[in-house]
This record gives structure tokens, sequence and C-alpha cells, in this order.
């Protein structure tokens, strides 16, 4: 008995192990790769914009050109607007922070700054490189150093964060785009922070002079329906010219009296001294106002309207008064797809559109963009 006894389980015990070598088989599983592309982009602060729009325009008679506009210049034709590779690490006690962003597409052929070459087709702008210290003073003051995006206006380069696909006539004429130069920002408390600013000028990387540019930034957030900027901006901007200064004041607020509606208002003067016609100070000023309404997390809609007076006609070229109106909606699809369909109707008291034979111009446009 203890012989069949034995010989029985021997075979239990190998009838499981033949089974059960195949069973482990099935169940194994490759192995995970040890750094995933979301770890890489976590470890770098890596970021990927790309934008695409088409405007058509039924005034472009003559040519293929939207009059006056800041980035959709292409009329009647697709475009690569903006394409770019970003990394950025927010500095921490002991930890430098960085931020860079190169740009590529139409839009880098229009923002390339004074020192890094001439515009050309294929243009790929470095549109910020800076690097970011916290001293261990108070509750820190931070430091950037570098070029970076200007701290000017209501709106930004990306289509993306603003309300409309279009920038305004402020964002064109009125302000700059980019700053190279030192920051240094303090935070007061959770509803006052400021920002000093030392910088070359307004869009040259190169200095054009041996002037420099003084900057001030307040930002106040009383409550969380209503904050505001007040932005001031003084210095040399004429090359191999130190006696004349470019001024501009900034102020902008964003009131949300309800959660899905928001009001941003942007108001702009600008001086430029012996640059007038009759060699006094240039002036130009306006005013924008959006509205923006969110009736989904996916459908929002955002009407902006805007009066600019270039009175000496040094931003634009022509001595005029312009306005516009701009209806936008957004629709966010699944995947991070966003698209602004968008009509526009600009109007100055000039003949300035169409080769300077009309003085309005409409342009309805589709705007495609995506960010991972």
């Amino acid at each position: 008995m203890k012989k069949i006894l034995s010989f029985m389980c021997s075979a239990v015990l190998a009838g499981t192990a033949v089974f059960a070598t195949p069973a482990f088989a099935e169940d194994a599983k490759p192995a995970a790769p040890l750094v995933s592309a979301d770890d890489i982009k976590k470890a770098l602060g890596m970021s990927i914009y790309l934008q695409s729009g088409y405007t058509y325009n039924g005034n472009a008679s003559t040519g293929q050109i939207n009059d006056l506009r800041a980035f959709d210049t292409k009329a009647n034709s697709f475009g690569l607007d903006l394409l770019e590779l970003g990394f950025a690490k927010d500095p921490a006690a002991g930890v430098i922070g960085y931020k860079v962003k190169i740009s590529a597409g139409d839009t880098a052929q229009i923002i390339n700054t004074l020192g890094l070459g001439a515009p050309t087709p294929d243009s790929i702008d470095v549109t910020e490189a800076y690097v970011s210290y916290v001293a261990p003073i108070g509750t820190g003051l931070r430091f950037d150093v570098g070029k970076m995006g200007t701290f000017v206006g209501a709106e930004v380069m990306e289509a993306i964060d603003n309300p409309n696909y279009s920038r305004s006539f402020l964002f064109a004429f009125a302000e700059p785009l980019t700053h190279t130069g030192v920051k240094a920002g303090y935070t007061f408390s959770d509803s006052v922070n400021a920002a000093l600013y030392v910088v070359n000028g307004w869009d040259n990387m190169n200095d054009n002079n041996v002037g420099k540019s003084v900057g001030l930034s307040v930002n106040l957030t009383p409550n969380d329906k209503v904050s505001g900027y007040v932005n001031y901006l003084t210095g040399p901007e004429e090359t191999n010219n130190t006696r004349d200064n470019r001024s501009l004041l900034d102020l902008i607020a964003t009131i949300k009296p309800l959660k899905p509606l928001s009001f941003i208002l942007n108001y702009d003067y600008g001086q430029e001294q012996h640059l007038s016609a009759s060699g006094g100070t240039a002036q130009w000023s306006g005013v924008s106002a959006i509205a923006k309404y969110e009736f989904t997390d996916i459908y929002s809609l955002a009407l902006r309207g805007e009066y600019f007076d270039d009175k000496d006609g040094v931003r634009t070229l022509t001595a005029q008064k312009l306005t516009e109106v701009t209806l936008t909606p957004t629709i966010k699809l699944s995947g991070g797809l966003v698209l602004m369909p968008e009509y526009r109707h600009d109007t100055s008291d000039k003949p300035s559109f169409d080769n300077k034979t009309k003085k309005s111009q409409d342009t309805i446009a589709l705007g495609a963009m995506y960010r991972w």
C-alpha cells in the first residue's frame, strides 16, 4: 500500500509540473520599459505645440495678404502658423529653473528678433531661453536671466491660450513681443506681486544702442472675481540713439462676475520722443475688450471689440484710427484638439486694406491647435 501511495503522489506531482509549465509561459508578460515617454516629458518639462489654420479674405483682390494683422497675415491659403518645442522647470530653493521655447512656422518668420539673423522662409526662432533662481529672501526673490516673453498685454503668441484665434491691433502694433535681460520678481502676499525688468528693449536680443529699457509690472488680485496688471516700460529704442525714449503704459483687468463668464479689458498708451512728422513726441493708444462665455467644458464663445489710434503713424506707418470686431467660438475635441472658427471685421478711417484701396476688410478663419 505504501508503494502504491508513493507512486500516486509521484504521478500527481509530475502531472502538476507538466501542466504548470505552459501556464506560467502564458502568464508571462514583456517587461515594462524602464523609462516611458511621459517620464521623459515630466523630467524635462517638455511640451510640443502645433497650430495651423486657413483664413478667407474676400477683400484681398490684388494680393494674398490680410493687412494689419499680427500673425494671420496669409489670405486664402493654408498655413503652418506655429510649431513650438518647449522645455521648462520651475525654480525652487537650491534648484535652478529654466525655460526654453523654440518656434518654427509662419509666426517664427514674424517674431524673429534682432540679433538672431534675418527672417527666412524656414526661420527657427529662439523665442524664450532663460534661467531662473529663487534667492532665500522673505517669500523668495526670483531672478530670471535671458530672453523671455513680454510682460505687457492681455494676449500671448499661442492662440490656444487666447479667447480669439487672431490677435488684436494692440498686440500687433502697440506692444512688444519679447525682451532680453533680467527680471526680479517678488510675491508680497496672495493678492500682490511685482516684478522689475532691465532689458535691451523691444524685440531685440542684441541691443541697438548702449541704453537699456526699464519695466515695472504690478499684479493685484483682491479676490477670485477681479484681477489686474499695471505695466510700464520706458527706454531708448532707436538705433544708436540713447536720448529719445519710447514709453508704454499697459493696463489689464480681468473680471469674472459668473463662473462661465469673463471679461478682459486692455488699455495701452505709448509715446516716443522726437519721432512725429513735426519732430515732436509721437503717440499711440488703444483699448480692447473681450467677453467670453463657456457654455460647457467643450464649447465657448468670445467676442472682442477694439479701437486703436495711431495718431502719428509711427506704429502702422499710416496716421489712422482702426477698429475691429471679432467673434470666435472655441470647440475642444477629445484627444486635445482645439478648433477656433472665427469671423473678423476691420475698419480704418484711411484706405489701408487691399493695397490701400479700401477702408475695411472681412475675414473668416479656422484655426486648429494641439498641445502635448
